[in-house]
C-alpha cells in the first residue's frame, strides 16, 4: 500500500525521492530544507499544481501507487509552464476539490479567505462551478417544455378519444342504413336503359365533386383565417420590436478587457515585490541581504534597493503603502469586471433582438408565401364547385326520380366512405397519442424531480459544509488549547468567532488561530463535496503557528478522515505516531520555493 514519489526540478527541490505510507507521514525538518516543495511535488503529481523550479526548463513527478504509475512532466514554454503526461486526477471537479479541501497548505484559498476575513461562500462553494448546474437546469427547462407540450397533446387525444369513436360507430352506421337504402331503390330500376344509368353515374360523380369542393373550401377558409391571424401577430409584434442599430459595445468590452489585462499585470508585479519584501521581514531575514545595526528602538539597517540607511519600521511603512496601492489595483480590476459585465449583457440582448427580428421577417416572408398559395387553391376549388353545380344541373333533367334518389345516395355512400376513411385515420393517430399520455407523465415528473434536485444541490452543499464546520470545530475545542470556545459559518459563510460568551473580530485572534480555522474549514469542505473518493491523500503545510499539543490534536484528527496524510512539522516539535520522512537527503535548491504558473 506504499506510495513511491520521484521528484525532479520541482519547486525547491532539484532531486529527491520519499514513500507514502498508510496513516501518519509527518515531513520533520527546518527551513529551507524541502518540506513545502515536497507537499507542492504531491500536487504536481496530483494535478493541481504545476510548480517548476525556477531556472528549469523542465522538470518531473513520478508517483508509484499499488495499482498504477502517475508521471506528470512540467515544461517551460514561451514564459509560461505546460503539463504533459498523466496526473492523478483529470477530470475538473475532481480537480477542484482535491485542490480546495485535500491540499490544505499555505496558499489554500479557503485559508486564505480566513486570514483575510473574507467571506468563504465563494471558495467552497466553487466546485459547484464545474458541475454547471445552471446550465443543466436549463437543458432541462427546455426538454420538460418538449414534454410538456406532448403530454397536453396526449392528454388531449386520450379525452377526445371517446367521441372520435362515437362519430366512427355512427358513420359506420349510417353508411350501412344508405347501402341497404341502395340496395332496395336498385331492384326498382333494374328495366332502366344504358343512357339512364350512364347519366345516373356522371349525376352520382357531380355531386361527389361538389361535396369534395364545398369541404375544401371550408377547410381553406378557416386555414387562411388562422393564418392571417398570425400574419397581423407578427407584423405587430415586428412593429414594437427596436433595434439600436449603432449600439456596438465590442470595441468598448475590447478595449476594457486590455485595460483588466494591463491591471492584472501590473498588480502581479507590485504583488511579487510585496511578497519578496514581506517574506523577508515576516521571516526575520533581512540581516541576509543587508547589514543590520540593532538598536534599543528599532534596528538600522542599509535600504537593499536604494542603499540609503534606513529603519525597520520605514520599510515596514512603505510596504504598507505598496500593500494599499495593490489593494487600490485589485479594486480597479473588480469595476472593469463589473462593467465587462454590463458590456456583455449588453451585447447578447442586442443580438438576441436582431435574431428575433430576422426570424420574424423569415416568418412573415415564409406565411405570406403560404397565404398566396392557400388563396388560390381556394379560388380554384370555388372554380371546382360552381362547374360541379352546372354540372348536376344538367345532369338532373336527364335522370327520373328514382334513378335521381339512387344517384344521391350513392353520392352519400361516397362522401360517407370517404369521411369515414378520414376518421379512421384520426382516430389510429389519437389512439396512438393517448396511449403515450402515462409515459409522458412519468417522464415529465422525472424531469422536474432532476431539476428541483439540482436546485437543492447547492443548498443542500451550503447545509452540509456549515454542518460539517460546527461538527469539526465543536470536536477540535474540545480537544485544542484555544483562545474561543465557538465558532460558526453563517448562512452567507461569514464566519464567526466567539470568546467569553460573546463574538469577537477575526482580528483580535492569533495567527495560529486563525490558521486552525482555515483548516477547519477546509475538512468541512472535503465532508460536504465527498473528497475522499477523489484520491485518498490528503497533504497539510504552513502550520508552524500552532503549538506542539494543538498541532498533535489536530493531525489525529485529519488522520481518521484519509488513507495517506503528508504534513511539515519542525524539529523542535514531538514526535508522532506514523512514518517520518527526512529532507536531508533531498538535493534542494535556494530558495525553496521556485516559479508557479
Amino acid at each position: 500500500m506504499t506510495w513511491q514519489i520521484r521528484i525532479d526540478s520541482i519547486g525547491g527541490i532539484a532531486s529527491g525521492s520519499a514513500s507514502i505510507e498508510p496513516g501518519l507521514n509527518a515531513v520533520r525538518g527546518s527551513n529551507w530544507q524541502g518540506k513545502s516543495s515536497f507537499v507542492e511535488a504531491i500536487k504536481v503529481g496530483l494535478g493541481v499544481s504545476k510548480e517548476l523550479m525556477e531556472g528549469a526548463d523542465e522538470g518531473q513527478v513520478r508517483i508509484d501507487t499499488p495499482d498504477e504509475t502517475y508521471t506528470v512532466d512540467l515544461v517551460r514554454e514561451n514564459g509560461t509552464v505546460v503539463r504533459n503526461g498523466t496526473p492523478v486526477l483529470a477530470d475538473e471537479y475532481d480537480v477542484a476539490r482535491m485542490e480546495l479541501f485535500g491540499c490544505l497548505d499555505e496558499r489554500n484559498a479557503i485559508r486564505d479567505a480566513v486570514r483575510q476575513g473574507d467571506s468563504l461562500e465563494d471558495s467552497l462553494l466553487q466546485p459547484l462551478d464545474f458541475q454547471r448546474i445552471d446550465e443543466k437546469i436549463s437543458d432541462l427547462k427546455r426538454e420538460r417544455e418538449r414534454v410538456e407540450s406532448e403530454r397536453k397533446k396526449a392528454q388531449q387525444a386520450r379525452n377526445r378519444l371517446p367521441k372520435v369513436q362515437e362519430e366512427v360507430t355512427q358513420l359506420e352506421s349510417e353508411l350501412s342504413e344508405l347501402n341497404e337504402k341502395r340496395k332496395q331503390l336498385s331492384s326498382d330500376v333494374t328495366d332502366q336503359d344504358t343512357d339512364s344509368s350512364s347519366a345516373r353515374e356522371e349525376l352520382s360523380q357531380a355531386r361527389s365533386d361538389r361535396n369534395q369542393a364545398e369541404n375544401q373550401i371550408d377547410r381553406l377558409e378557416r386555414t387562411i383565417q388562422r393564418a392571417e391571424e398570425k400574419l397581423a401577430e407578427y407584423e405587430a409584434e415586428l412593429e414594437e420590436i427596436s433595434v439600436d442599430e449603432d449600439a456596438d459595445v465590442t470595441a468598448e468590452l475590447a478595449e476594457v478587457r486590455d485595460t483588466v489585462d494591463r491591471l492584472e499585470q501590473e498588480n502581479e508585479v507590485l504583488q511579487s515585490v510585496y511578497s519578496a519584501n514581506e517574506m523577508v521581514l515576516a521571516e526575520n531575514k533581512v540581516d541576509l541581504i543587508a547589514d543590520v545595526e540593532r538598536g534599543l528602538v528599532d534596528d538600522s539597517l542599509e535600504c537593499w534597493t536604494c542603499g540609503e540607511r534606513v529603519t525597520r519600521g520605514q520599510i515596514e511603512e512603505r510596504l504598507d503603502r505598496l500593500g494599499q496601492k495593490i489593494s487600490e489595483k485589485r479594486a480597479q480590476v473588480d469595476d472593469r469586471r463589473k462593467r465587462i459585465d454590463k458590456l456583455e449583457a449588453r451585447r447578447e440582448e442586442i443580438k438576441q433582438t436582431k435574431r428575433r427580428k430576422s426570424d420574424l421577417k423569415t416568418n412573415i416572408s415564409e406565411l405570406q408565401a403560404k397565404l398566396s398559395d392557400r388563396r388560390q387553391s381556394l379560388s380554384d376549388a370555388r372554380d371546382r364547385l360552381e362547374a360541379a353545380e352546372e354540372r348536376i344541373e344538367q345532369l338532373s333533367d336527364q335522370v327520373d326520380t328514382t334513378l335521381e334518389e339512387i344517384t344521391d345516395i350513392e353520392g352519400e355512400i361516397k362522401y360517407r366512405k370517404a369521411e369515414l376513411q378520414d376518421k379512421e385515420g384520426k382516430l389510429e393517430q389519437i389512439e396512438q397519442r393517448a396511449q403515450r399520455a402515462d409515459t409522458l407523465e412519468d417522464e415529465y415528473e422525472e424531469i422536474s424531480s432532476e431539476i428541483e434536485e439540482l436546485r437543492s444541490r447547492k443548498e443542500e452543499i451550503k447545509r452540509g459544509t456549515r454542518d460539517a464546520f460546527d461538527e469539526a470545530v465543536g470536536d477540535l475545542v474540545e480537544r485544542l488549547n484555544t483562545g474561543f470556545e465557538s465558532a460558526r459559518l453563517t448562512s452567507s459563510f461569514e464566519l464567526v468567532v466567539a470568546r467569553d460568551g460573546r463574538e469577537t473580530p477575526l482580528d483580535a485572534l492569533s495567527e495560529g488561530e486563525l490558521e486552525l480555522l482555515g483548516i477547519v474549514a477546509g475538512l468541512a469542505g472535503h465532508e460536504a463535496f465527498d473528497t475522499t473518493e477523489v484520491a485518498p491523500i490528503m497533504v497539510l503545510d504552513g502550520i508552524g503557528s500552532l503549538a506542539d499539543e494543538n498541532l498533535h490534536a489536530l493531525v489525529e484528527y485529519i488522520e481518521q478522515r484519509t488513507d495517506y496524510f503528508v504534513f511539515t512539522t519542525f524539529p523542535e516539535h514531538s514526535p508522532f505516531d506514523g512514518q517520518e520522512i527526512d529532507p536531508s537527503e533531498w538535493e534542494v535548491g535556494t530558495p525553496e520555493r521556485a516559479s508557479s504558473t
